[in-house]
């Protein structure tokens, strides 16, 4: 959990309690200075040619390749996540950023269009200041699938990290501005005081990835002024599990989805929905996974599941699994008190679309099953949700299994894989999982101001 005073911010290890470091609080009353110098260095930013701008960012991959260690070991301190993902966040930032840079020049070069009497150049134009506000599950890539799409577009950015990992946030911060000219990217530290501030100050752009709640905020603030806003939101994503699925597959896939990064992640399997005929099966299948989860600090190279990256998160975790127990619901596997701010990795069965915890995204260690009588009835109830951001189905028949995809109102549906697509997929919710979104070749250009310029054919 991370405590602020007047001064600083304060991070501490959420495996132990102790204090690893601290970063100054930004007054938030300072703020619109620090957009007020983006907004002077956006000048000669934006000037540049795209390809200009990419050779300054490119040589970043092989500095953070350089420091993947020490800033993977920074993360597991920080949010808790175990030493070995810590680690491949970072690598695979280092080695997924040249393909970024290469995807944001092609997707933003101008085009030109000829109708046989007018001739059109579209174009692709930065905003101005981008306000970036991250998470703190996954404090390093998040920040640059959305900070280096606004950057390569010719905007700059003023970025708000999680109060909950300032040091990895400004850790990134720090390795891209070896890079970048003064006052392109600058970092703001604080709570929600500071990140309704941005909100607030004279930005063009608001990219935001956490909660449905602080983005249904951060829309209404925005909307006053009508400033462009992507927001990457919660989910309650759900699973097919068909009865022609491969069980074996599909529990493998249940056990690490639901339960990954302590399940702090906004595409974690939270609803399992099962054929009747094949539940018993599935369900022993999935038991058989968990109770070999190793839970513990994320610096034990054996440790499989760490702990929540706060109490508050914690607390909220075992509200939700206490009132499911209240609702009816019957616990599988875990829910065995733990100290500190660990939560044992928890199966629930005997569920129904009554209970808070098929409706409210839970953000923790818990697997819901919950069996139907067929695919239509799994449909009905996977669609029963606010939310929208991914869904997997799992079946051994391609066209069937895609025939219930189709029928998900997930913005992401994976068959017999994870909701992510192939490379050049963007990443994205539908319903209030999302406002905009990022990646690929269009969420790309939703960093930019599309401009036309128009010209009469002799």
């Amino acid at each position: 959990m991370t405590t602020a005073t007047p001064s600083t911010l304060e991070s501490l290890n959420p495996a132990t309690g102790e204090s690893i470091g601290s970063v100054p609080i930004t007054p938030a009353e300072t703020i619109n200075d620090v957009v007020s110098r983006g907004r002077e260095a956006q000048v000669a930013w934006g000037a540049m040619s795209l390809t200009e701008r990419i050779n300054l960012i490119r040589p970043a991959a092989e500095a953070i390749k350089a420091r993947s260690n020490e800033i993977g070991a920074l993360m597991t301190s920080e949010m808790g996540k175990p030493i070995a993902e810590g680690e491949g966040e970072v690598d695979y930032a280092a080695a997924g950023l040249p393909g970024l840079l290469d995807s944001i020049a092609s997707a933003l070069e101008p085009e030109h269009l000829d109708d046989g009497r007018t001739e059109t150049d579209l174009y692709y134009d930065p905003f101005g200041v981008c306000g970036v506000i991250t998470p703190w599950n996954f404090p390093f890539l998040m920040p640059q699938q959305t900070v280096i799409p606004a950057l390569v577009a010719g905007n700059t950015v003023v970025m708000k990290p999680s109060e909950e990992t300032p040091l990895v946030g400004q850790a990134f911060a720090d390795v891209y501005n070896e890079f970048l000219p003064e006052g392109v990217l600058q970092i703001i530290h604080g709570d929600e005081a500071q990140g309704k501030a941005l909100v607030k100050s004279d930005v063009n752009l608001i990219a935001f990835v956490g909660s449905r709640a602080a983005g249904q905020h951060i829309l209404e603030s925005a909307g006053g002024d009508l400033k462009r806003v992507i927001l990457e939101l919660g989910g309650k994503d759900p699973m097919i599990v068909l009865d022609d699925a491969d069980l074996e597959s599909a529990a493998d896939f249940a056990a690490m989805n639901s339960f990954r990064n302590c399940g702090q992640v906004c595409v974690s399997t939270e609803r399992i929905y099962v054929q009747e005929g094949i539940a018993n099966d599935f369900e022993q299948a999935l038991l058989e996974r968990v109770k070999d989860l190793k839970v513990g600090d994320g610096t034990d190279t054996t440790t499989r599941i760490g702990p929540m990256v706060s109490q508050q998160q914690k607390e909220m975790v075992l509200a939700q699994l206490e009132t499911a127990k209240q609702q009816g619901a019957t616990v599988a596997h875990g829910d065995v008190p733990m100290d500190g701010n660990y939560v044992a990795p928890t199966v629930l069965t005997g569920l129904d679309h009554s209970m808070n915890i098929m409706r409210d995204e839970t953000f923790g260690p818990i697997a819901c099953v919950m069996r139907v009588k067929d695919e239509g009835e799994a449909v009905k109830l996977a669609n029963d949700t606010p939310y929208g951001l991914g869904a997997v189905v799992f079946g051994s028949d391609a066209d069937r299994a895609k025939g219930v995809a189709r029928q998900l109102t997930a913005g992401m549906v994976g068959i017999n894989q994870g909701c992510g697509g192939a490379k050049g997929a963007p990443w994205v919710g539908a319903q209030q999982s999302g406002y905009g979104f990022h990646g690929g070749v269009h969420g790309h250009r939703q960093f930019t101001q599309v401009r036309i310029v128009s010209t009469p054919k002799d």
